[in-house]
């Protein structure tokens, strides 16, 4: 296993999330005519300029659009060049017994990671052969366990699902269904200071009772916000980046990968 650097007490955390890449087991793969690694390797090098030095990659799920071994060992390829420990956890395109399989004697899905001042719990909101998220018992137990032993640590929630009306009709019955119970779980907890998801290729930064709800980019092909049936952008593929501060705060912005030349085919096969 790699050795990493860890952060000083007195920095902030340098947190990066990467999320839906939807890569396939063929390296020419594409979604609409967009190849994914190649999308996925601009951004990766987008990171490398703008945050030499991360202490955690986060990587929110639809890592794979095929399921496949190949997938998850280009994925852990293509990012291992960041020189971060990563966390995974899956998303609706991917294969979770796959991709735990995949990551056997890593920490790569590793539930709870404490770094710092923080501890970042990862949540598998996965359901088989579904496109919306369900977190089950196990996980809404394992976050009942997390949170309650985080003693004076500050909280990150990771998951793939949204688990909030962002304005896209369309995507709003593919979200979390059981939204209602992570957030009666979260209200109890005042150390949580945000929740990070996936799912929805489009950037989203608000606060919920007190907690910044932040989505992200997908590093290949955009939705257009505020859309009431499917629609993507031709905005380019992204990345978010996260300051976690001692003293709780969070700050944080996206970034696209500026150099790459969005060309998408609508006669190909899409998302």
């Amino acid at each position: 296993m790699p050795q990493f650097n860890l952060p000083q007490a007195s920095a902030p955390l340098q947190v990066v999330q990467l999320t839906d890449a939807h890569l396939f087991a063929d390296a020419g793969g594409t979604l609409l005519g967009m190849n994914t690694r190649d999308s996925l390797q601009h951004v990766v090098e987008q990171v490398r300029r703008e945050q030499p030095q991360p202490d955690l990659l986060l990587c929110t799920g639809d890592l794979s659009q095929d399921g496949s071994v190949a997938s998850y060992e280009a994925f852990r390829q293509l990012t291992a060049v960041l020189g971060a420990p990563s966390r995974w956890l899956p998303g609706n395109h991917d294969e979770a017994k796959v991709m735990a399989e995949f990551a056997q004697g890593s920490d790569l899905v590793q539930a709870v990671t404490d770094l710092g001042a923080w501890r970042i719990v990862m949540l598998n909101s996965n359901v088989p052969d579904a496109t919306h998220g369900w977190l089950a018992d196990d996980q809404l137990a394992l976050l009942e366990q997390a949170l309650a032993g985080a003693g004076e640590r500050h909280c990150l929630v990771c998951l793939h699902h949204q688990p909030v009306d962002i304005g896209c009709a369309w995507i709003a019955p593919i979200g979390l269904r059981n939204a209602d119970e992570l957030w009666k779980r979260l209200r109890g907890y005042t150390q949580v200071r945000a929740v990070l998801w996936g799912h929805i290729h489009q950037p989203w930064d608000e606060r919920r009772e007190g907690v910044r709800l932040l989505a992200t980019p997908s590093t290949c092909i955009q939705f257009a916000p505020n859309s009431e049936d499917f629609q993507v952008s031709e905005e380019q593929p992204g990345y978010r980046w996260l300051r976690l501060h001692g003293d709780g705060r969070v700050e944080s912005g996206f970034e696209r990968a500026r150099d790459f030349n969005v060309q998408l085919d609508f006669n190909s096969p899409g998302y």
